[in-house]
C-alpha cells in the first residue's frame, strides 16, 4: 500500500508541491502565532497579579504601619524632641521603603515577557521548512 502513495508523490507536479507548501508554511504561522498569543497571556497575566498582590499588601501594610509610626514616635519623643523624634524614624523608613520598591522592581524585570518558547518553535519550523525546500 505504501508503493500507490509513493507514485503518487512522484507524479505531483512542482505547482502543487509549491501550493501544498505555502498551505502547510501558512498553518504553521498561524499555529506560532496562536502558541506566541497564549504564552504573552499567561506572562501578563503572571506579573499583572504580582503587581497587584504588591499594591494591595501595600496599602494594608501602610494603614498598620502608620499607627505603629506613631507609637515609635510617640515613645522616642519621652527621650528627644518630638520634632527630632518624626524625622528620625521617618529617614529609616525612607530607607526601607527604598530598599523594598527596588526590590519588587527587580523581580518584575526578572519576569522575562518575550515569548522564549514560540522562538524556539519558529527555529524549528525555520529549519523544517528548510529542509522541506531542500528535498
Amino acid at each position: 500500500m505504501a508503493q500507490p502513495q509513493q507514485a503518487y508523490k512522484e507524479e505531483r507536479s512542482l505547482g502543487e508541491l509549491f501550493s501544498e507548501l505555502a498551505g502547510e508554511t501558512g498553518t504553521l504561522v498561524r499555529q506560532e502565532l496562536s502558541l506566541a498569543q497564549a504564552e504573552l497571556t499567561k506572562k501578563a497575566t503572571s506579573v499583572g497579579t504580582n503587581v497587584g498582590f504588591l499594591a494591595a499588601g501595600g496599602a494594608v501594610g501602610y494603614a498598620g504601619f502608620l499607627a505603629i509610626l506613631a507609637g515609635v514616635i510617640i515613645g522616642i519623643s519621652h527621650f528627644i524632641p518630638a520634632w527630632l523624634a518624626a524625622i528620625l524614624v521617618g529617614a529609616i523608613v525612607s530607607g526601607t521603603a527604598y530598599f523594598l520598591i527596588m526590590s519588587a522592581i527587580e523581580g518584575i524585570k526578572k519576569t522575562g515577557i518575550s515569548p522564549t518558547e514560540t522562538v524556539e518553535s519558529i527555529k524549528e519550523d525555520a529549519k523544517w521548512l528548510k529542509d522541506q525546500v531542500n528535498n
